[in-house]
């Protein structure tokens, strides 16, 4: 029987549920006024974007978006496996506020399948619109993963309003109420998640390594029980020199920028040489090369810097093309040194994510006897996780207290990186080189960076 346009069917039909339904709502109202009517139950709320949940709720999100001049975001059910790959499609930064966009409720499983991907992309949701709430147990399951329904309509107010009218009967109405109460719906019981793949010991993981210089850097880290590196961003090469000497024990990784310094000569590589092989460490120049190969190989092998001769370790971007790893290859390769690829930074709004990341840990796996690992973020949320363990992870911006600066760099502590992010070496800058005594700062994160590492085995 049809009612103020809408239509109960009795019949036999499957929702997302899984449930056995013989009720069903077909609302036959454009969608301009479901979206108002939506509105009126949320426009209080603060939010910045909203996503409809796929494929119903589109037309309503968008609605609600277009006409309330609102941002919209998409969830993709398919993930594609070209552009972007991405499960949200739309403009937005991580820790926005979300509001989800639903038709009708049921149990909430297909407004809890939205919620996920929105989380990984570190948008805050907490509340949902939909037009109808059948009252069969969505609000509670969406309460119980911190979600507030906000519904247009009840499905008991509705009947009572048709009721009212004498456009049900009590007969009709009665069975209607008995269905809902009865048949309340229970979401399936997520299976257990696969067990996480044991973390091996640095130790183990040197054995793995086809680079010599990841080798030698796992059994470092083993042996001073280290996983600190340090970067040296000073102005002087004396100022450079000095911060060896001091925080030298403590580390596994001295990072240099060469071209910062004030002077350079065969006298400062000889004494920085020296201090390494005294303190048991490895020398890093960030060079973060970036041209094409038939250059890089130029600057990386010559000028006045003469990088390879000197630093068992150099990093460059992928954003060239694999070409730059074969000239880099060309002349590190028989010095016995490493190459770490920026697969992700820790400046605000970079790009190097998504695709490109995935395309650096590919390029990896095809040079392991010279790439020895990466410079990332967050290995662990890579696909596939961090990759072979014969692969190194260094993780810059790294400090006791999370946080920022001005220009933009973001820091995390050694716990969020060790343990949390699954990397392996954490980089530390500011920090160490500000502080009154950079060797006890030194002394400290080496204490919290290993306290993390030996955590992440357990």
């Amino acid at each position: 029987m049809m009612a103020s346009g809408i239509v109960f069917l009795c019949c036999n039909c499957c929702l997302k549920a899984r449930h056995a339904q013989s009720l069903s709502c077909s609302v036959p109202i454009f969608p301009v006024q479901v979206s108002r009517m939506m509105w009126a139950q949320i426009k209080d709320l603060n939010f910045d974007i909203m996503c409809g949940v796929p494929y119903t709720a589109l037309p309503i999100a968008t609605c609600m978006s277009l006409g309330f001049g609102l941002p919209m975001v998409m969830r993709r059910k398919e993930v594609k496996d070209y552009g972007t790959k991405k499960a949200i499609e739309g403009a937005y930064s991580a820790g926005q506020r979300c509001l989800i966009v639903e038709d009708l409720v049921t149990s909430g499983a297909s407004v809890l399948e939205t919620l996920d991907p929105l989380q990984k992309e570190q948008l805050q949701v907490t509340d949902v619109v939909v037009l109808i709430d059948r009252e069969q147990g969505g609000a509670a399951h969406l309460a119980k993963n911190g979600l507030t329904l906000h519904a247009a309509f009840k499905l008991s107010s509705m009947l009572d309003v048709l009721q009212k009218h004498q456009l049900v009967d009590e007969d009709v109405a009665g069975k209607v109420r008995a269905f809902i109460a009865e048949n309340q719906t229970q979401l399936p019981t997520p299976a257990a998640a696969p067990a996480a793949p044991k973390r091996l010991r640095y130790e183990e993981r040197a054995g793995l390594a086809k680079n010599s210089v990841a080798k030698r850097c796992f059994e470092i880290m083993a042996r001073k029980k280290t996983n600190l590196a340090v970067a040296a961003d000073v102005a002087t090469a004396d100022e450079m020199l000095a911060l060896a000497e001091q925080i030298g024990p403590h580390v596994c990784v001295f990072k240099t920028h060469v071209d910062i310094f004030d002077r350079w000569d065969d006298s400062i590589v000889a004494k920085l040489q020296e201090i390494a092989d005294r303190h048991d460490f490895l020398i890093f120049e960030d060079r973060k090369f970036a041209d094409i190969g038939n250059t890089v190989v130029s600057q990386y092998g010559g000028g006045i810097y003469k990088i390879a001769d000197w630093s068992h370790i150099t990093n460059a971007h992928l954003v060239p093309g694999p070409g730059i790893i074969d000239g880099l290859k060309q002349v590190g390769l028989p010095k016995g040194r490493g190459c770490l690829l920026l697969a992700e930074m820790s400046s605000k709004g970079t790009l190097a994510n998504g695709a490109y990341t995935e395309a650096v840990a590919e390029a990896a796996k095809q040079h392991e006897d010279f790439v020895m690992g990466f410079i990332s973020i967050n290995p662990a949320a890579w696909k596939g996780g961090p990759g072979s363990p014969g692969l190194i992870h260094m993780t810059p911006g790294v400090q006791l207290a999370e946080g920022g600066d001005a220009l933009g760099q973001q820091y995390n502590t050694p716990a969020n990186v060790i343990g949390t992010r699954s990397s392996d070496v954490i980089i530390v800058g500011r920090g160490i080189i500000k502080a009154a005594d950079p060797a006890t700062a030194a002394a400290e994160y080496q204490a919290a960076g290993w306290a993390a590492y030996e955590a992440s085995l357990a």
